[in-house]
């Protein structure tokens, strides 16, 4: 059963081999939970609860072929007893889903696939596409892709507490903006939070400035290493140090782009001299073995997990 009354995950430090003074350390939200867990866990808290109250018994929501985001409301359903189905992007994976690790993982935990074009996927949000879905499936509670919400983003300000107010910075990974948005409304206004865009474009802007009142995030555009779910050798080679220096297992779409880029501005002198910075474990392990069957046919280096 899912714990929704959790304890608060501890952040580990980073021991830094530099002298700027700068202290850095991880929250690990990735130990929340071993299928549904970092910001997946909190995004999906309140909106399960949501279901349950509504009578909902079946779930639906979208995503891609190595979702993070599908896996975890795969899980959580069979944990709770709800039916769940995922709408997912490229009608070719029908025909793939006991070779891909992410849709094989949901399937055993119940889920339902309608594989739709992508074309057809980008289609998601509008009020048409969704009514031919009610009348396919009936009742169900819709979850947004990557699960992002207003109460996703309620359960998101939940992964800060009172002690986390003595950090300066707090750092987190940016796919939909759920998360950032979560931060940026628990914090008290002089705590600075940035983001790291998992992808290109300026329109996640507009996207947290929805959620949020705060004035006190930007985002940090320069490590999205070529856009979502794009890697090279030396994003892998960090990924693959980091967890032998450190003992932790960053993933490569998100935390591990976001550790990248906060190493990174530390050594070029970003932040001032003493700033004590959190940055956000947020999960999404689960896709590692996806990716490295994508490395391997490149024929670039594999993320080492043991």
């Amino acid at each position: 059963m899912i714990q929704f009354d959790f304890e608060n995950s501890k952040n580990q430090q980073i021991n830094l081999v530099n002298n700027t003074g700068v202290e850095l350390f991880l929250k690990r939200e990735d130990q929340l939970h071993p299928f549904v867990s970092g910001n997946k866990y909190r995004k999906l808290k309140y909106n399960l609860k949501e279901a349950k109250a509504s009578g909902c018994t079946i779930l639906l929501t979208f995503g891609g072929a190595f979702s993070n985001h599908i896996a975890a409301v795969a899980s959580a359903g069979n944990i709770l007893g709800f039916n769940t189905i995922g709408v997912i992007r490229g009608e070719e994976l029908q025909y793939k889903i006991e070779s891909n690790p992410t849709l094989s993982f949901a399937k055993k935990n119940g889920m339902q696939f309608k594989f739709v074009s992508r074309a057809k996927y980008r289609e998601k949000s509008s009020q048409l596409f969704l009514t031919e879905l009610k009348n396919e499936f009936e009742n169900f509670y819709l979850i947004p892709e990557g699960g992002t919400n207003a109460l996703a983003v309620k359960g998101c300000e939940e992964i800060l507490n009172k002690n986390d107010n003595d950090f300066d910075v707090v750092c987190c990974a940016v796919g939909t903006g759920g998360t950032i948005s979560g931060l940026i409304n628990c914090l008290k206004p002089s705590l600075q939070v940035l983001g790291f865009p998992a992808l290109k474009g300026s329109f996640l802007h507009q996207d947290i400035s929805k959620f949020v009142t705060h004035k006190n995030w930007d985002l940090i555009t320069d490590y999205h290493f070529g856009g979502y779910a794009k890697v090279n050798s030396e994003l892998i080679t960090f990924i693959n140090q980091f967890k032998i220096d450190y003992n932790i297992q960053l993933d490569p779409v998100y935390t591990g782009k976001m550790m990248y880029g906060v190493l990174d501005l530390i050594q070029k002198n970003y932040f001032p001299e003493g700033s004590k910075i959190l940055a956000i474990h947020t999960g999404g392990l689960q896709g590692i073995d996806g990716m490295n069957a994508i490395l391997k046919k490149k024929q670039l280096p594999l993320i080492q997990v043991r």
